[in-house]
């Protein structure tokens, strides 16, 4: 039982998915000023349609991960359980998924969820094996999560302050995944995807991600102008974060010949987007 819950908790990529369902209480407080019953049902649905999603992926990936060492021991791979085992699995969680939002909020948070989930198997995975700039597509799967929040609050998606938190995620996803490939280069390589190394030397890679990252960071620090957060101590917390992270990515400049920068940008954009879903949420649940 035990290990089968292992096989569980790795084909649907728990840690991943779980974020999914952060950003999508952050659009549903950003809405809504609160946390109420009507969150439960909707982060619940969120989480298993992400979780079939992650398990659609395992499918999908199967013979990719196969030849990476980072993933070559994943559940299907190592043959733990069966392709179609997986699969079966994946469909049951998006019809759970799907029904648990159709029953307990509306059409539309249903079409966003199912939206996403299309968006990042049918679109960004199969889109990467053609070309690294998939990540840029397929980062709108970031954009989505705090607009089902949103929406299944009942606010507006042409709302202008559901524009910038969407905006937001979707920049930040692409260095998130940018910095994510450049990481596992070799082992993407190895398993015959297209990699960013192949198009751009190391020197222009930092380069780009540096901006990308600078792009992250204001965008972060333009939340406030929409008039989403009123304590002026959250506005203060914003901008540290937003210089810490600016800071940290300087380190990408530096001559280098090895790619610890990369991993230590990885960590910092990821705390970065954390910072502010906890900062704001906390302004929204205090104001």
């Amino acid at each position: 039982m035990r290990n089968n819950i292992k096989i569980f908790f790795e084909l649907t990529k728990v840690k991943i998915t779980s974020f999914v369902t952060v950003t999508t209480a952050f659009g549903y407080i950003a809405a809504t000023i609160q946390i109420d019953v009507g969150i439960i049902p909707v982060l619940l649905g969120v989480l298993l349609l992400a979780f079939g999603s992650a398990a659609l992926n395992h499918y999908q990936e199967k013979d990719f991960d196969a030849k990476m060492n980072r993933t070559k021991n994943r559940p299907i791979p190592s043959g733990r359980i069966s392709s179609s085992l997986a699969l079966l699995i994946s469909s049951l969680l998006v019809i759970s998924g799907s029904i648990v939002l159709i029953v307990f909020t509306n059409l539309l948070v249903l079409s966003l969820g199912l939206l996403n989930l299309v968006w990042y198997n049918l679109i960004y995975t199969l889109l990467k094996r053609k070309t690294p700039f998939a990540i840029i597509p397929g980062s709108f799967v970031g954009a989505i999560p705090p607009m089902i929040g949103w929406a299944a609050a009942g606010g507006s998606l042409i709302d202008p302050q559901m524009i910038i938190i969407a905006f937001f995620f979707f920049i930040w996803q692409i260095p998130h995944f940018w910095l994510l490939l450049l990481v596992m280069d070799n082992e993407y390589r190895q398993a015959g995807f297209p990699t960013l190394s192949m198009l751009f030397s190391k020197e222009q890679l930092s380069r780009i991600t540096f901006i990308w990252i600078i792009s992250t960071a204001v965008t972060g620090l333009m939340i406030p102008l929409f008039g989403i957060v009123s304590q002026l101590w959250v506005d203060i917390a914003l901008f540290v974060s937003g210089v810490l992270l600016t800071w940290k990515a300087f380190g990408l400049l530096v001559e280098s010949n090895d790619y610890s920068a990369f991993r230590l940008n990885f960590k910092s954009i990821n705390y970065f987007a954390l910072s502010v879903v906890f900062f704001v949420s906390i302004d929204k649940l205090i104001s």
